[in-house]
């Protein structure tokens, strides 16, 4: 069984445990109890489950186990530790030593790294734009969302497979799953840090919920309404919350348990009246970054929802388009309409790079750190270039044809190795994979 299949096939199996728990507990009139499993484990409190059923299994595993040990035998466990779907899917990798001290002073020329070559393949088209991307936190999913209302899920092993020549397996599919439950164009995504989950904000004012490890499901098992167009998703690295940046100002953060919502309670303070184009929450999630469509990038205590720095005209009067932590959470790496990429310190609000030389002043455009935060990859939109620059030095080092048709809207860089993908408003979805 490959890696993906025993994924599945865990996940399955831990949503079976607790579904035949929480009927225990339902049969039982254990009522609270029961809702309460139901909500913390995202599983329907009405399941069918035969009365006693878990009581069965249980007593027959014991019988199994008692005569593997009167015969001399150790019992193997039910779920391996390192196979179970909360440790092999989505378990973060430990993060490396930050790679580069952003607060050396360093303007040396000829110091800037070099950005190795990469090849790129096409490996999915939407039938429609494709706006928007995200790896899963282990890095072995990435799904994109479309104007087209879909999602798609890839697994990156059968991308890499695909993008090996003279493949002797024949034609080989990445796409796993797509998803087919929005109203209208998707914004973002996130996948749950632990979970088989993937979350989808959208125009249609929702955010749903879509279980991967079921192979036929097409539709949300789960779905926040919210008030507003959601343009942008971020889980709480615990996963039990989840932020929405929506076209209302502040941003809107959910119980996932719950779905209660909770806003700042200084929003009147504030003074803020601009849509948020995306929101990232911090490694730890001791804070939250936003990027605004009024170019002020803000920064939030991820404990109190109190703004705790505003970096006015961060871009200009240009939107700032999107904003993203560091892995040690000392810096915050935004990009916005006015042409620049920049590198600020969260404890001072200081600039302390800037990335100049790749245009975009239409599309939502990204600026992404490589995985190990070397490198700041961003789109030339005049010139439908990937641009690449040393993050230390802000030097270009690289400008690479996209292959889209059009600018590419969006890039998402793997957390865990030198790959990325691109989005294009060409429909079409590539790889990018370093050459060994």
């Amino acid at each position: 069984m490959d890696g993906l299949e025993q994924t599945l096939q865990d996940g399955k199996l831990l949503r079976q445990v607790n579904t035949f728990i929480v009927s225990h507990l339902r049969d039982h009139d254990l009522t609270q109890a029961a809702a309460a499993v139901a909500s913390a484990t995202m599983t329907p409190l009405n399941v069918e489950i035969p009365p006693s059923r878990l009581l069965e299994l249980v007593s027959k595993g014991l019988a199994v186990e008692r005569d593997e040990l009167s015969r001399g035998l150790s019992p193997a466990p039910v779920f391996d530790a390192t196979s179970t779907a909360t440790a092999s899917y989505g378990s973060l990798p430990a993060a490396p030593v930050h790679a580069v001290d952003f607060s050396a002073v360093q303007d040396t020329k000829g110091s800037s790294k070099s950005f190795l070559k990469h090849e790129t393949r096409h490996v999915s088209e939407h039938k429609n734009i494709a706006r928007c991307a995200r790896f899963s936190p282990d890095g072995r999913f990435v799904a994109t969302g479309s104007a087209d209302q879909s999602i798609k899920l890839l697994e990156v092993a059968k991308i890499k497979q695909m993008m090996i020549p003279d493949s002797r397996d024949g034609p080989v599919r990445s796409v796993i799953r797509t998803f087919y439950d929005h109203l209208q164009p998707i914004n973002d995504l996130d996948f749950h840090p632990l979970n088989t989950v993937l979350i989808s904000g959208a125009k249609d004012h929702t955010i749903k919920f879509f279980d991967f490890s079921k192979t036929v499901a097409k539709r949300a098992f789960r779905v926040i309404q919210d008030t507003h167009n959601v343009r942008s998703v971020a889980f709480h690295p615990s996963g039990d919350f989840l932020l929405a940046g929506t076209d209302h100002p502040i941003p809107h953060l959910y119980d996932i348990n719950t779905f209660q919502c909770y806003l700042s309670s200084s929003v009147q303070e504030l003074n803020i009246n601009a849509a948020i184009n995306q929101v990232r929450y911090s490694c730890t999630g001791a804070l939250y970054v936003t990027a605004a469509k009024d170019g002020v990038v803000r920064v939030w205590d991820g404990v109190t929802s109190q703004c705790v720095r505003s970096l006015v005209g961060a871009h200009g009067s240009a939107e700032a388009t999107s904003a993203s932590f560091t892995k040690d959470q000392r810096f915050i790496l935004s990009c916005g309409k006015d042409s620049t990429a920049k590198l600020w310190e969260v404890g001072t609000g200081r600039l302390v790079k800037q990335y100049n030389g790749a245009f975009h002043t239409q599309l939502r455009s990204q600026a992404v750190f490589n995985e190990t935060e070397e490198f700041v990859l961003s789109i030339d939109e005049s010139s439908n270039e990937v641009v690449i620059w040393d993050a230390l030095t802000a030097e270009k080092v690289a400008r690479w044809p996209s292959n889209h048709i059009g600018a590419p809207r969006w890039l998402e860089h793997s957390p865990t190795e030198p790959s990325f993908v691109s989005c294009g408003t060409d429909r079409s979805v590539r790889f990018w994979k370093e050459i060994s």
